[in-house]
């Protein structure tokens, strides 16, 4: 078995670096640590975990609050939770996956036991309870999303502010006038969930700065809710030419709707979507979409929670920014008759 003392060796270092880099209790450089893990991969040691624990007071997990809601579309949540355990894991560290609606009691039971090292935060509010227990607490941790004020925490998210900003643009730039958002369940505007309402936002903002007119309306994630508000929206905007959607849960639907009604795809109407890239290009009409990228949200939460528990981090707020894949379902706007 290979010992603490032959990994030292190995890197030329002395054991109580080998010792530090394992425990995170001081910091060390980035090129000494990687040297460090470099050779504990090639000799391929394992240390005895319940004895580092007990040493280090470590628990090395990685709690992961993702409350489930049947408003949010869950295969984008999972696809976070799959990145957060796979790279959890490439830091020796496992994820215990909190699902219920505790809010701060869930921050109070880690805090307070000890169960895990770190935190990671989904389904981030505007106005979380969360966060003030967050402030308090030495624990390191990471949300995935921004609240309304993102002071002494460190955040990562798409850029959902300049997504719905580009949605406009892109059809304002086809010449579209009308435009109709297709939004989340109203439950998730009404717990001023992040990423929705900053979408929102963006999408006004720039809808009148370009002078179009836009209309944004709140689906449940059924056929017969969207087929319900695709008829209201008809109703009140029948100059409508344009469609934007975040909710992945109604992109069929509104698809086969618009098919029923005899609109074409992207000839009568354009469709843009917000949403992961294979749903996208597995609709029926191949959708020109921004897309949520899950999976790096979910890899850089883990790194920047452990680069916070190494002392590496200061609070950061990182955004990564949306991109536009122009398919099938956007084109000029149609000619009025």
């Amino acid at each position: 078995m290979v010992t603490l003392a032959e990994v030292a060796r190995h890197a030329g270092v002395s054991a109580s670096t080998v010792s530090y880099v394992l425990s995170g209790k001081r910091s060390i450089s980035a090129a000494t640590r990687e040297r460090v893990e470099q050779s504990i991969r090639e000799l391929g040691y394992h240390p005895n975990a319940g004895a580092r624990a007990l040493a280090s007071s470590k628990s090395n997990i990685i709690a992961l609050m993702m409350p489930l809601r049947t408003d949010m579309y869950m295969p984008v949540m999972m696809e976070i939770a799959l990145a957060v355990a796979t790279t959890a894991r490439a830091h020796d560290h496992d994820v215990l996956l909190l699902t219920g609606e505790e809010g701060p009691a869930a921050v109070r039971r880690v805090v307070g036991s000890g169960l895990a090292d770190a935190m990671i935060l989904m389904d981030v509010e505007l106005d979380d309870a969360r966060l003030p227990l967050l402030r308090e607490s030495e624990r390191p941790a990471v949300l995935i999303g921004i609240p309304a004020d993102p002071g002494g925490l460190t955040c990562v998210d798409l850029d959902f502010t300049a997504t719905g900003a580009l949605c406009v643009e892109h059809l304002a730039e086809l010449g579209h006038r009308d435009i109709a958002v297709v939004g989340e369940a109203a439950a998730v505007y009404e717990r001023h969930t992040g990423f929705a309402e900053r979408t929102r936002d963006g999408l006004r903002a720039r809808a009148a700065e370009l002078g179009v007119r836009l209309l944004h309306r709140p689906c449940e994630g059924s056929y017969a809710a969207m087929a319900g508000t695709l008829s209201r929206i008809l109703d009140e905007r029948p100059d409508t030419t344009a469609f934007i959607v975040q909710n992945e849960a109604v992109i069929d639907p509104l698809l086969s709707l618009l098919r029923q009604l005899g609109k074409a795809v992207p000839e009568d109407v354009s469709v843009v979507a917000i949403c992961p890239d294979q749903v996208a290009v597995q609709a029926s009409v191949r959708l020109t979409s921004v897309a949520i990228p899950a999976h790096e949200m979910g890899r850089r939460a883990v790194e920047l929670v452990m680069a916070k528990a190494r002392g590496e981090k200061d609070d950061l707020l990182d955004l990564l920014p949306p991109r536009l894949t122009v398919r099938a379902s956007s084109g000029p706007a149609p000619v009025p008759r």
